[in-house]
């Protein structure tokens, strides 16, 4: 019979994103297991969690990684640090052992786009993984849906989160975020021209994640079509982030030649105008309900995680 060991995992970043990772794959992994929590501030609550449940920790960041016991037995990093030391992170494992696969948190980018319910299947095989951003893992999966039934030759969405949920990773990371997203649009979703905006929204209470998805389609386009592929993919997500849903029904306008739109970067369009309003609530594993955008990625990574565990345990050689 096939080997059916789950397959150890590391996690870099013992922030909240990778503190909230760590408890769902404790919670839920069906594949996965946890095998270290790697961190750089030994006072941190993610390492102090990971300690009490058993999971060994160092606070010397990849280098520390590299000397836990049991680290020739990992098969997969999740990397939810930033951009800048994702590259280096991954250089150092890499040499260290070049079979690991990397899950990239970040909007670092080295490997293709994974939007899990859109090209997942596409890349198990990928070294490296990037889960594009919060806001990229919203709103593609609309813009995938609207341009599998109609050509989008031009998709913008805007990402507002709560200020509270935006740490400082996040924050650092505003550029790369809306380039990552604004490429994934295309790459990913099937737009033809792609822009992103996020907005930290500093009300109080906190609001859950809200994300805008604009879309401009051929002028003919079937209203219908679009409207049940958009219901159909929001619940493809919401089948590993139950927070997610449509906050109301597709909105359409047509604009026709003689009131074409002036798109940035593009010129004047006619087209067929698709709204579609988002709101994600997170599981709060760990985090506020409110923090759907951290929620978002959490759920997506450990999705495409489970995924390549499979994969790999499908792969095994068949025991004697």
């Amino acid at each position: 019979m096939k080997q059916d060991m789950k397959k150890r995992v590391a996690i870099i970043g013992s922030g909240n994103i990778g503190t909230d990772l760590m408890i769902k794959i404790l919670r839920n992994g069906k594949h996965l297991e946890m095998g270290a929590m790697v961190g750089i501030d030994p006072a941190s609550d993610g390492l102090a969690r990971a300690a009490r449940m058993g999971v060994p920790t160092t606070h010397e960041g990849v280098e520390g990684l590299a000397r836990i016991p049991g680290f020739d037995e990992i098969d997969i990093v999740f990397d939810a640090t930033s951009a800048g030391a994702h590259v280096k992170n991954d250089a150092f494992l890499r040499r260290l052992k070049p079979s690991l696969r990397m899950i990239d948190l970040t909007p670092a980018a080295i490997g293709p786009y994974c939007v899990p319910v859109v090209n997942g299947a596409a890349h198990v095989d990928a070294p490296n993984l990037n889960m594009v951003t919060c806001g990229g893992q919203a709103t593609i999966p609309m813009v995938a849906a609207v341009a599998r039934v109609a050509p989008v030759r031009y998709a913008e969405i805007v990402a507002s989160i709560a200020s509270k949920s935006a740490g400082p990773g996040t924050r650092a990371n505003i550029d790369e975020f809306t380039e990552t997203t604004s490429r994934a649009i295309v790459e990913v979703g099937g737009a033809q021209h792609g822009k992103a905006i996020i907005i930290l929204n500093p009300a109080e209470p906190p609001l859950m994640m809200r994300d805008t998805v604009y879309c401009l389609a051929a002028l003919d386009a079937d209203q219908d079509a679009i409207r049940a592929s958009v219901r159909a993919m929001a619940a493809e997500v919401a089948a590993y982030v139950p927070g997610y849903r449509l906050k109301q029904d597709v909105q359409f306008e047509r604009f026709g030649p003689e009131r074409a739109l002036n798109l940035p970067g593009i010129g004047r369009q006619a087209g067929l105008k698709v709204s579609i309003f988002l709101e994600v609530e997170g599981a709060a594993h760990y985090l506020p309900a409110y923090a759907g955008n951290l929620d978002i990625m959490t759920s997506a990574a450990l999705a495409s995680a489970e995924r390549i565990a499979a994969s790999m345990t499908a792969a095994a050689p068949v025991a004697a």
